[in-house]
């Protein structure tokens, strides 16, 4: 629907920025509700971040009133904004000395046509056999990197499977490939530990600081299969496609298929996200 590269309307980039030479850069995937970017504070914050642990300097000023002034391009109630920030071009090989200036890519996009059961009667989840590798420089982040998540993506094509559930190296949960993971465990609502792998989505990021506000807690813990065996309800989140119940998920270890109800909890939160950001 659009695309603007530091502000003016583009369709192409230099080959040589770095962010597609070496996926130097950070991005982040904005819903926009009424021309707006929804949990923008957080999006801004995480993109800060990101910017300072890869050592790019761009003006925030610049960033934001790119993205603004693409969500004024929203022609109908929803859709996404994807930005991206690259170091930009130049330097010598991996050596980033001597790029720059910071390139700033604004895409605009329709809102995605998902089913509308994945939000009421949940979805399946795929076991992912791609791990996650340990790189706690650059966990949290939303970097251009995104290949293990590529590989983790390609490996399910049915349209009954709504997302697919990854683990690191060391065999703990850790998300699903475009989403953050919540179980609920004896009323308590926990989330799996991104301190060495994993993305910390802004809506994951949204529900933990709800929780604190509302006088309650999320558990950010090691989470296990078994734990996820024995929840009582399980769900998953980003920023544009808000909550979804999981439904039902089989590990190659177990003997049968787990299946969840759409719980409580899975539709406080649901509700929560709806009043609060539309």
């Amino acid at each position: 629907m659009g695309c603007w590269l530091n502000g003016e309307p583009c369709q192409y980039i230099a080959v040589g920025d770095r962010g597609l030479s070496y996926g130097d850069g950070i991005f982040e995937t904005i819903k926009v509700v009424n021309q707006q970017p929804s949990l923008w504070h957080l999006h801004k914050a995480r993109l800060v971040q990101g910017l300072a642990r890869l050592k790019i300097t761009c003006d925030l000023v610049d960033i934001e009133r790119c993205v603004f002034e693409a969500c004024q391009q929203q022609s109908t109630a929803l859709g996404v904004v994807k930005l991206t920030v690259t170091r930009g071009g130049g330097g010598r090989g991996y050596n980033p000395v001597g790029s720059g200036p910071a390139s700033i890519l604004v895409e605009l996009y329709p809102y995605p046509d998902y089913p509308l059961a994945n939000w009421s009667t949940g979805i399946r989840l795929f076991p992912c056999t791609t791990y996650l590798a340990h790189q706690p420089l650059l966990a949290g982040l939303k970097h251009l990197n995104r290949l293990e998540q590529v590989l983790a993506r390609q490996e399910w094509q049915s349209a009954e499977y709504g997302e697919g559930l990854v683990m690191d190296s060391t065999g703990h949960v850790i998300e699903a490939t475009m989403s953050n993971i919540f179980l609920v465990s004896d009323n308590r609502l926990i989330t799996p530990d991104l301190s060495l792998c994993g993305v910390e989505g802004t809506c994951r990021t949204f529900i933990i600081e709800q929780a604190k506000k509302r006088g309650g807690t999320v558990e950010v813990l090691n989470v296990t299969l078994a734990m996820l065996f024995t929840a009582t309800e399980v769900f998953v989140c980003n920023s544009v496609l808000g909550i979804w119940p999981v439904r039902a998920f089989q590990a190659p270890s177990w003997s049968e298929e787990k299946h969840w109800p759409v719980g409580q909890m899975t539709q406080y939160w649901q509700q929560t996200l709806i009043e609060v950001l539309g």
